[in-house]
């Protein structure tokens, strides 16, 4: 069987706004016993994750590269805490706003995917886009995050940023690394 790479597109706030967000993870950590969201950047996923052969590599930075995107910069305002309810493997995240530069830039992606890899299945979700920051999932169980939910679904937080760029990123076996950035 051929090596495969797993590679996903998304936006990275900056530094100063993935401390903040970062904080919120490590009090899971102590708290609600879910460290799994320390293990990859603070982001909004714009293109999940996807696998492809690992000769397939310069194929995926040359797609990357080449995308026609007519957005100009915009702002993302981060505001509060949102959950999604799942049963057996519930999400706590930062809200982003969905704002029109911010869906059409999604959707870009998506579509130019699609024409590049149409071999690549992509579940039907991402065509639903709710953006999110992550603070806690994948080992968050259903009783811990009911707890963390009483304190976090009334906490409040706030902040801005100024999209310029976004990102394709790769995993090394143990964590992602960005490969390539895309300025707008």
């Amino acid at each position: 069987m051929e090596r495969e790479n797993l590679y996903f597109v998304a936006i990275i706030p900056p530094q100063e706004i993935c401390d903040e967000i970062t904080a919120f993870r490590q009090d899971f950590a102590q708290h609600y016993n879910s460290r799994a969201a320390l293990k990859v950047v603070p982001h909004i996923t714009l293109k999940t994750p996807f696998k492809l052969v690992s000769d397939a590599h310069t194929q995926i930075i040359s797609w990357f590269k080449d995308l026609v995107v007519s957005e100009e910069p915009f702002k993302i305002e981060l505001r509060n805490f949102g959950a999604f309810h799942n049963k057996y493997k519930p999400v706590v995240f930062v809200h982003p706003e969905l704002t029109q530069p911010l869906k059409q830039l999604q959707k870009t992606i998506l579509d130019s995917f699609l024409d590049y890899f149409p071999f690549v299945q992509i579940p039907e979700v991402e065509f639903k886009f709710k953006p999110h920051v992550t603070v806690a999932y994948r080992d968050l169980q259903p009783e811990e995050f009911y707890k963390a939910w009483q304190v976090y679904k009334t906490k409040e937080y706030q902040a801005e940023f100024l999209v310029e760029n976004f990102h394709l990123l790769q995993h090394d076996g143990k964590k992602w690394n960005v490969v390539e950035s895309y300025e707008i």
